[in-house]
This record gives structure tokens, C-alpha cells and sequence, in this order.
């Protein structure tokens, strides 16, 4: 069975809940965080994760060491490609569509940080990569035509900017907009799909009948 869960940044505790089986599928919404300090602390946390009886994927969010991540091998997986980091561990790449236990996944991590003007100068290649590039929006979209437009499931870091406008939590509050969460919005108008999960504004919480916000909760996607 899948499950889906959100930000777990680096902290093995949020996963220690988790009642998955031998041959489940866990799926983070982004800001993994597992690979973050390039020494023996991001080993001892692969090593950890790697003995867990399920497969754990993920979607890159905003706070990743993109630097680190990507020294790992892309990968043949789930009718895809992916980014291999231990033997049930896999990134999932922005704009593939993966087939997990039978159902289709359009993948898309990456967000916008609203970093102060000093600090995004400070942590300007981190914001960079964060940030989809234009080649990896147009794939996005390729993707999704060569299948139809029709897939049965959506994970993402960033909601759509339909689903995230408005998040009633102790009052209301606005989520700031961004480009990637426009582009969501154009993804939405031409796609066919069940249900899109996204992490990022650290709510558990049902938005529409088609969006769920994830964080700390670890719900099955049946």
C-alpha cells in the first residue's frame, strides 16, 4: 500500500509512527532533509532509513542540500527515472510521471523560500536550484501530454495556487503566491487526476476535495 506523509527534515523521529509493511510505499512531500550535512551524520541517517521493510521516495523541497543530492546516481525505477540514494531510498524526479503499485504519480518537488532580501543573497545558489528551471517546467508539461493528462495521483512540495490561496488554520491567513504555484494552477486546468498531495505550509489538513495538505500525519493514499 502507499502512504504519503510531509515534511520530515531530516528527523527519523517523524517516521517512527509510520505502521507500514514489508512492500508499502511511503511518499514524502518534500524537505526530505536526509541529506544534508555531507558527512558521516547523512550516512548514519541512510543507513537507518535503509532498514526500514518498506520503500521511502520523496519529492525535493526547499530545504535540501541540492549540492549533496545530486551526487547521487539516476536510476531506472517505478517506469521512470530517479535518484538512488539507498536501496529502498529514491528521489523523484520533477516532472516524471512514476507507476507505484499499479497507480500513476506526476512528481514536482521545488518551492520558492521567502527569504529576506540580505539572506537570499547569502544563500543564492540554494534559492537557484530550489526554484524549477524553465527546461524543467516545459517537461513537466511534455510529460504529462505524452500520458494524456491523465494520471491518478499529484505529489508536490508547493500547492497550486487554487488550493493553497486560502488555509484556515487559527483564523485565516494568505499563502504567498509564487510562479511555481501559478504553474501548478496551468498543470491543474489541463490535467485529469484523483487526488494532489503537497507538503510545504506544515498542515495536515483535507483543502478541497482533491487536495490534501500534508505534514506530520502518514495517510494512505486508498
Amino acid at each position: 500500500m502507499v502512504y504519503i506523509t510531509g515534511d520530515t527534515h531530516g528527523d527519523l523521529l517523524h517516521l517512527k509512527s509510520a505502521r507500514l509493511r514489508k512492500g508499502d510505499t511511503l511518499i514524502v512531500c518534500g524537505d526530505f532533509g536526509f541529506v544534508w550535512y555531507g558527512d558521516a551524520r547523512d550516512a548514519r541517517a541512510l543507513k537507518a532509513l535503509s532498514r526500514k521493510k518498506y520503500t521511502i521516495l520523496f519529492v525535493d523541497g526547499v530545504h535540501e542540500n541540492y549540492a549533496l543530492l545530486e551526487q547521487y546516481p539516476v536510476v531506472p525505477a517505478f517506469g521512470a527515472t530517479a535518484r538512488q540514494l539507498a536501496s529502498n531510498v529514491f528521489h523523484l524526479l520533477r516532472g516524471e510521471v512514476y507507476t507505484i503499485e499499479d497507480h500513476t504519480y506526476f512528481a514536482f518537488g521545488g518551492g520558492e523560500e521567502p527569504y529576506e532580501e540580505g539572506l537570499r543573497a547569502e544563500a543564492k545558489s540554494y534559492y537557484e536550484r530550489c526554484m524549477p528551471s524553465e527546461d524543467e517546467l516545459t517537461r513537466g508539461f511534455a510529460v504529462l501530454e505524452a500520458c494524456g493528462n491523465i494520471v491518478d495521483y499529484v505529489v508536490t512540495h508547493s500547492p497550486s495556487a487554487k488550493a493553497g490561496g486560502f488555509i484556515r488554520g487559527r483564523g485565516r491567513r494568505e499563502m504567498a503566491v509564487g510562479g511555481l504555484n501559478v504553474y501548478f494552477n496551468a498543470i491543474e486546468d489541463r490535467l485529469t487526476y484523483k487526488r494532489w498531495y503537497f507538503g510545504s505550509l506544515h498542515l495536515d489538513r483535507k483543502v478541497s476535495g482533491k487536495h490534501l495538505a500534508v505534514y506530520r500525519d502518514i495517510v494512505p493514499v486508498e
